[in-house]
């Protein structure tokens, strides 16, 4: 069955919560990036222009309760929602944008009862409150009592089962929003109706990280790209001296397995044939460094690998310039460095001339083909590293789970 849209509920008149995901980069008072922002415009916008009285909840950064009392004050002094309120009254110029400095009790049960058809409030910070990631049954019902209909549109958030992605809508009609919508349709259509061939890449640090990632997508995808740091794994796996890379030593079974599997199941698992080298990690990371190429199996034992080389680069990006569908998560070297972006950089570039369906799931990836200048020439740019990692695992989503069917 179909989740439940937005545009399946009437909301006139109605007090609609709405989980976005505001939680954007920012230095003191000044967001650097407001996507996240941008991208929960059109459900907003629409609940707005349906005479919804719109309740908007979101997290922004993280507090740690584990911490002493000053350094979580601290944390939420750093994270508050009032910046966002702000950023939002500007791109909402015909509607109240109305900032609430609680996230329970009288302040904001007052706000939200003299709402008016087409205004709009902003919570404070979800994680102010400490039962929020325990998805506290008390927190997801108080939250529930504020509203008519909730719409679920953080999708960013949605791996997550917290009082408000699941607590919520265990106590309203829910939907999902549009941007929701849009994630499970370009991540659901590529990996379980994908045009063929469907080319999966992933990059990154560690292959701990992506274990499930890997299976799932080798019983999905025509060719699996593997890059950045987690491919050492798969080199010394296969009996290659790498160096000092990065490697988990405590996976190279695993990456055995996977390369038989892929054998076993006719797929195509393509490794680095060249790396770039350099005697240590740039520190700062952005700072410039001496490097050269070698061949993948002539790493030599002092050197560590820190991106993709040239011949390996080439090969990738023939691979998906021919592909129909590509996903992609996880950049193929310290891409926060000029000097070894350029495997990312041509992977991105490659994606970029791709006519098929390309697909950047989020995290590390989508914050390197925007600052590569890609990210308007590939079809979707997922807002959730976490979400898209778990969509991709094969793993169910609390936040989508919980949504009424249609």
């Amino acid at each position: 069955m179909a989740k439940r849209l937005v545009t399946d509920l009437d909301v006139a008149g109605k007090k609609v919560i709405v989980r976005v995901d505001f939680n954007v980069p920012h230095k003191g008072d000044v967001i650097t990036d407001d996507n996240r922002v941008v991208a929960a415009l059109p459900t907003i916008r629409y609940l707005l222009e349906n005479n919804a009285k719109v309740i908007l909840l979101s997290h922004l950064g993280k507090v740690d309760y584990k911490k002493t009392e000053e350094e979580i004050e601290a944390a939420k002094k750093k994270n508050d929602m009032a910046i966002v309120a702000k950023k939002l009254q500007e791109y909402l110029p015909d509607n109240r944008v109305i900032f609430v400095n609680a996230t329970r009790g009288p302040e904001l049960e007052e706000a939200v009862a003299n709402m008016k058809e087409g205004e709009v409030v902003l919570m404070q910070n979800t994680r102010y409150e400490k039962g929020e990631s325990k998805n506290d049954e008390e927190l997801g019902k108080y939250w529930a009592s504020l509203g008519d209909l909730f719409v679920e549109d953080a999708f960013g958030s949605v791996h997550r089962a917290h009082a408000s992605t699941v607590g919520i809508p265990t106590h309203l009609p829910s939907a999902a929003g549009f941007l929701v919508e849009k994630e499970l349709k370009f991540l659901g259509d590529a990996v379980e109706n994908p045009v063929r061939p469907f080319v999966g890449i992933l990059g990154g640090a560690k292959v701990a990280d992506k274990l499930k990632v890997i299976d799932n997508l080798l019983e999905k995808c025509d060719t699996l790209i593997i890059g950045g740091g987690m491919a050492y794994t798969f080199l010394k796996a296969q009996g290659k001296e790498i160096g000092e890379s990065l490697v988990d030593d405590e996976k190279l079974d695993y990456c055995k397995q996977m390369l038989d599997k892929a054998a076993g199941l006719g797929k195509e698992l393509l490794l680095p044939v060249d790396t770039v080298v350099a005697d240590s990690f740039p520190d700062p990371i952005d700072a410039p460094i001496e490097t050269e190429v070698v061949d993948a199996d002539k790493i030599p034992a002092e050197k560590q690998g820190l991106d993709i080389g040239p011949k390996t680069a080439a090969l990738f990006a023939e691979k998906v310039k021919a592909a129909k569908t590509v996903v992609w998560n996880g950049p193929m070297g310290v891409f926060e460095n000029p000097v070894l972006a350029k495997g990312t950089n041509e992977v991105a570039k490659a994606l970029a001339e791709t006519e098929g369906t390309t697909i950047i799931g989020g995290g590390d990836s989508a914050a390197a083909i925007k600052q590569l200048g890609y990210a308007d020439k590939v079809s979707h740019v997922s807002t959730g590293g976490g979400a898209s990692l778990e969509f991709l695992e094969g793993n169910g989503l609390p936040g989508v789970d919980i949504i009424n069917e249609k």
